[in-house]
């Protein structure tokens, strides 16, 4: 999918929470919206992998605090075109950065550190 359509439906999204930004990418017409739901889970499960699955992501009200898209490398082909020639198409991908945060901040967070007591 081009870059252009992914940020069409990129910026509807960018500093919500994840509820409500997993509900806007479910009734999203786009074909990205399917895409950036999966993306979005995926980050979601990550989020609570790296704390060892003790927390889970609803109790710390996740935000979608950075997502943008890049352009990667393009596919090119080339199709039939009319009086013999050749016609180039430029198939088109992206890369999305998805970064999710807790407004809730965690308990090992608050904790004191032995080097802030000593």
């Amino acid at each position: 999918m081009s870059p252009r359509k992914m940020r069409l439906v990129v910026n509807n999204i960018r500093g919500k929470k994840v509820g409500e930004a997993l509900s806007i990418l479910r009734f999203t017409k786009n074909e990205a919206g399917s895409w950036l739901e999966k993306l979005l889970l995926s980050a979601i499960a990550n989020w609570e992998y790296k704390l060892d699955g003790a927390e889970s992501a609803d109790d710390y009200n996740l935000i979608v605090k950075t997502i943008f898209v890049d352009e990667a490398a393009m596919l090119k082909r080339f199709r039939p075109a009319t009086h013999g020639r050749a016609a180039r198409i430029h198939k088109r991908r992206n890369h999305v950065t998805l970064i999710v945060e807790n407004k809730i901040p965690l308990e090992r967070d608050l904790a004191p550190t032995a080097e802030a007591e000593g």
